[in-house]
């Protein structure tokens, strides 16, 4: 064998052994974090009268944290693409705690927020550390995307969606290939992980049964069309909220205690604090023929928005899961078809649109819905994606003409 290509497979070694340790760490904080989280909601939900009214405090506490020792933290996933996307930027390991503590306290004091989030920065951070360690050109950008894979597949244990995740949300329309065999690696490593340290996967079997014909994919086009503007609006109503609430309040302090008190009247108003947390409890009336109204969606949407727009912390996913599971299941009479059948569709094709990803919301429905409803998910998928007027979630996705100028 000659020197190059023991070289080539020495490198790819070292990645599978970086992949695999990177697993099994990022599994395991997930695992924490996600147990915690779900200890943190119960409790909320039993003394929901007595914790949010202290909503606003958790947010100046929060901003004093990160103005106080973030240093750059206070970026968030917008670091961890400044990172990926080969600008000078460095990921301080003190990312990790910080994102977490911010996350579980504006969950416990009832804010609207996700945790997928909060999951890929923990990731990408492990995964740039490691990278840092190897002496491969581009190992930081590498192991970055496989620790993203990682941190997604870590909570949500769905390591085909959280592979593809990695690999395409950090440029729209091209995939990091040299980073598959690591991500996909430490994917499945770190979703094995943590389902064995007790973290539950969230899936439903989708026992249904349609025609699949003309009208029927009718049906599909007209309801991506929906779900993919949906998403979009999202997206681009998350970025003006940022930018607008920046601009009208821009000391942070006072942005987020003036926001915070709002959203405390509004979450604690609206069915008592039926739109805090993750929407977890929306996703499961969904599919489980529990009560829907008709403006859940919106007012999910809204008060999420809010909530990361004023500077608390989380994720937006799993709020996007649930927006998109109660409209599709509030739409799914008006189509005449079943109503766990749309609300999965909204499921993933929300995500898709808001994300302006394609490949892991397909995966998304397989892994959490079944592998036969597959050709579903693909077909609304793609409508959602065009439909979504290229807007994301994520305001510093690059595309192919970025790279090109």
């Amino acid at each position: 064998m000659d020197k190059k290509k023991s070289a080539v497979y020495q490198e790819i070694l070292f990645y599978g052994i970086a992949a695999i340790l990177m697993g099994i760490l990022v599994g395991a904080l997930d695992a924490l974090f996600g147990e915690v989280l779900i200890l943190i909601t119960q409790f909320r939900e039993q003394h929901i009268a007595v914790l949010f009214p202290f909503l606003a405090v958790a947010g100046l506490a929060i901003v004093y944290v990160y103005q106080k020792f973030g240093k750059n933290s206070s970026k968030g996933m917008g670091l961890i693409f400044s990172a990926g996307n080969r600008q000078d930027e460095e990921i301080p390991k003190r990312l990790v705690p910080l994102v977490i503590a911010g996350t579980w306290l504006t969950h416990l004091f009832g804010g609207s927020a996700g945790r997928e989030g909060v999951a890929v920065q923990i990731g990408a951070t492990v995964g740039y550390t490691f990278g840092k360690k190897l002496p491969y050109q581009d190992s930081k950008k590498i192991l970055l995307v496989a620790g993203m894979a990682a941190g997604f597949a870590g909570l949500f244990q769905t390591p085909m969606a959280a592979t593809f995740f990695a690999l395409e949300v950090l440029m729209v329309g091209m995939i990091e290939y040299r980073a598959l065999f690591p991500a996909a690696l430490s994917a499945f490593v770190a979703s094995y992980t943590s389902h064995f340290l007790g973290l539950e996967k969230f899936s439903v079997d989708l026992n249904v049964a349609v025609p699949v014909d003309l009208l029927f994919a009718g049906k599909i086009v007209l309801l991506g069309i929906v779900f993919g503007a949906v998403g979009g609006l999202f997206a681009k109503l998350l970025k003006n909220a940022k930018g607008w609430l920046a601009q009208k309040i821009a000391d942070p302090y006072r942005r987020i205690l003036v926001v915070g008190v709002l959203l405390t009247i509004a979450l604690f108003a609206l069915h008592m604090g039926h739109y805090s947390g993750l929407g977890t409890n929306l996703i499961s009336a969904s599919f489980q023929e529990g009560t829907i109204y008709g403006y859940d969606w919106v007012l999910k949407l809204v008060l999420t928005i809010v909530t990361l727009a004023a500077g608390f912390q989380g994720g937006e996913v799993t709020p996007l899961f649930s927006i998109g599971a109660s409209l599709g299941y509030w739409l799914a009479p008006l189509f005449g078809l079943p109503p766990e059948l749309v609300a999965a569709l909204g499921y993933a094709s929300v995500f898709a649109s808001a994300t302006n990803t394609f490949i892991a919301p397909v995966f998304i429905g397989a892994e959490v819905f079944g592998y036969d409803t597959l050709p579903y998910f693909f077909a609304i998928v793609s409508v959602a994606y065009v439909f979504n007027s290229g807007h994301s979630i994520y305001a510093q996705e690059k595309s192919e003409s970025d790279y090109l100028q």
